[in-house]
């Protein structure tokens, strides 16, 4: 499908922001579609980044919709609470379906299903393990778009495999250009706007930084350092789901 076959959608802005880390996170293991919730450091992330993504919106012109996974649900009360407005909750945001590899870390997948991993670090189709296509995770995230109400920007709580299927749809790219763009890192987000009649992408994978250790000229002491894609940190290497 490409941009042009894409259906008018009713919001022309989108945040599209990935949930806090989890525990399975840290493992490098795959979550797919199963459930588990954030940890410390993912409650510390969606709470320090929720007022970052408020400040430039207007909670009458916004709408906060949610995969209904307990990791992308938190994450969106977190910034449902700063700007006193309602989540909607949406199954069709959930994960990349990933099946028999979902619970498995990267290296329990490696030693099982060798060659399906190759194809996977290749960005090859991955046959026989079960789970979704590509294409039927950006079709029904844009069909879960396309029911959203008319406002001005659209925060999308979503999963790293999602997202990425997402921002590839609206661009118009096809399976050859998968992997154009690098993974959401754990609470970063991606920011999508229609210009013309096609969506452009003007900022990806933004992020809070913590604050830096010791003194730094001109910050203060308590200072939150944001990051844009050329001055954040990649999401670390054994995050398992940040990269489809």
């Amino acid at each position: 499908m490409t941009a042009a076959a894409l259906p008018a959608l009713p919001v022309p802005r989108l945040l599209l922001w990935r949930h806090g880390r989890t525990e399975w996170n840290a493992e490098g293991r795959f979550q797919g579609q199963l459930d588990p919730p954030l940890d410390d450091k993912g409650r510390r992330q969606a709470a320090a980044a929720a007022p970052y993504l408020a400040a430039g919106l207007v909670p009458e012109d916004t709408v906060v919709v949610s995969s209904d996974l307990v990791r992308a649900a938190d994450t969106a009360q977190s910034l449902a609470r700063v700007l006193g407005i309602q989540v909607r909750w949406d199954e069709r945001l959930r994960e990349h379906g990933m099946g028999s590899w979902e619970g498995l870390t990267r290296d329990e997948v490696a030693e099982r299903y060798p060659e399906q991993f190759a194809d996977w670090m290749a960005g090859r189709p991955v046959l026989g393990r079960g789970g979704e296509d590509p294409s039927a995770v950006a079709d029904r995230a844009v069909e879960a778009l396309a029911d959203l109400p008319s406002v001005g920007t659209a925060v999308v709580v979503t999963h790293g495999g999602t997202a990425g299927r997402l921002i590839e749809r609206l661009l118009g790219l096809g399976p050859d250009h998968r992997r154009v763009f690098g993974p959401l890192g754990n609470c970063a987000w991606s920011e999508l706007v229609v210009q013309g009649a096609r969506w452009r992408l003007l900022r990806h994978n933004t992020s809070v930084l913590p604050p830096p250790e010791g003194r730094v000229e001109g910050v203060g002491p308590g200072a939150v350092v944001t990051a844009t894609p050329e001055g954040g940190a990649p999401p670390p290497p054994g995050d398992a789901d940040a990269v489809f």
